[in-house]
């Protein structure tokens, strides 16, 4: 683990060191937010949208009493999406699908040895194929986040007024009314940590395959469960020091 984790380090130190000239990396830090924002921009909505409508109603169930105001349940919803299911649960399913991608690819490149060839021409290698994409996941992670934070607040907004469980104006004072705007900054926070993770992550389990195709496949593997958990530990540790 200790090796690993100076491995990982060090890979981070030589992916900052020498960069080559900005104009190079422009088009591939383009092409990496395109793939990794509008590309996944889909099923982040498609997740945030369900998530929304399921809360509102689990929210709803749990707190039937004529005692607790309805504006609860949306107000709940909104802290809770802004807070932790928004951030987090995009930052799970982004590991899985851009992390065991990037992982692929460098590995890929590691086992055909081009990445070998990038370095006997002089190339730095770490910050030619990783910066970008370390850029591009820490930039559209977090836009991504808000686009699922939005969603999340509509989905919670239809699954509670189709199925009765609570109102579209008790809603909307609910999560119009104590809205505290930290909340946001913490939720970009932990955006751009788990950003920085995923794809630095995929990196390095890719860029030190060695092997067949069969390495390159559980290179893919370890990425998905060893950022899953980071993301975890992190989202405790940023909750931990932001609140």
């Amino acid at each position: 683990m200790f090796t690993d984790f100076g491995r990982y380090i060090l890979l981070l130190k030589a992916v900052f060191k020498r960069p080559e000239q900005w104009k190079i990396y422009w088009k591939n830090i383009s092409h990496e937010m395109v793939y990794i924002g509008v590309n996944s921009l889909y099923l982040i909505g498609i997740i945030s949208v369900f998530v929304g409508a399921v809360m509102t109603l689990q929210i709803a169930f749990q707190l039937q009493s004529d005692l607790i105001p309805k504006t609860i349940i949306g107000s709940v919803n909104r802290d809770s999406a802004i807070l932790e299911l928004s951030p987090t649960i995009s930052a799970l399913v982004l590991a899985g699908k851009i992390g065991s991608s990037i992982s692929s690819e460098i590995g890929t490149m590691r086992v055909t040895e081009q990445i070998d060839a990038l370095e006997i021409m002089g190339i730095n290698a770490p910050g030619f194929l990783i910066l970008p994409k370390i850029i591009a996941g820490v930039t559209m992670i977090p836009l991504l986040v808000i686009v699922s934070i939005a969603l999340n607040i509509i989905g919670g907004y239809i699954g509670g007024t189709f199925s009765g469980a609570i109102t579209g104006s008790d809603y909307y004072r609910g999560i119009t009314e104590g809205f505290n705007p930290f909340t946001i900054v913490v939720s970009l926070v932990k955006a751009f940590f788990f950003g920085f993770i995923i794809t630095t992550v995929s990196a390095y389990q890719g860029y030190y395959v060695k092997g067949s195709a069969l390495e390159v496949g559980r290179a893919s593997t370890s990425t998905v469960v060893i950022s899953c958990i980071s993301i975890l530990c992190a989202d405790y540790v940023i909750t931990d020091l932001l609140l």
